[in-house]
């Protein structure tokens, strides 16, 4: 029986918000193992083109992806949720080992079992080449919270 991962659905609009702040904390710490539990063990993902299945693969996933995507910082904001689904936007930024900045934009889809675990995701980015000067996140210039540029 898998542990609980508060909040659990149903969602309210203030649990929702809850869940979609743990998960970028969970993200931003970039520790891949850490994040995969809190996907069910059964996890699929659609990551752009590519499809995972199961928190072996999620980590794995995870694990390539942070070797490449340097000083990753990731904010997320709530976009609309039902009993037990969320839907967020989402921008993060992050340089490759050349030292090119990159910001990714896009949207996710999340459904949780009632445990509170994300059962099925799906992500849909776009990234964009960015000076270092035009850094929006980890800056520290945002009162105690980073937020989207628009």
């Amino acid at each position: 029986m898998a542990e609980d991962r508060p909040p659990v659905p149903p969602f309210t609009l203030e649990t929702a918000v809850v869940k979609v702040r743990a998960a970028e904390d969970g993200w931003n710490s970039c520790n891949p193992e850490r994040v995969a539990l809190a996907y069910s063990e059964d996890s699929r993902w659609r990551n752009r083109a590519e499809f995972l299945s199961g928190r072996g693969e999620i980590v794995a996933f995870l694990t390539r992806k942070w070797r490449r995507e340097l000083e990753y910082r990731l904010v997320k904001e709530l976009w609309a949720f039902a009993a037990d689904r969320i839907a967020v936007r989402f921008a993060y930024e992050y340089h490759d080992a050349s030292g090119n900045w990159f910001r990714a934009y896009g949207n996710e889809n999340w459904e949780f079992d009632a445990q509170g675990l994300m059962r099925i995701r799906h992500a849909s980015i776009n990234d964009l080449p960015i000076a270092p000067e035009g850094r929006s996140f980890g800056t520290g210039e945002v009162l105690g919270r980073q937020t989207m540029r628009d």
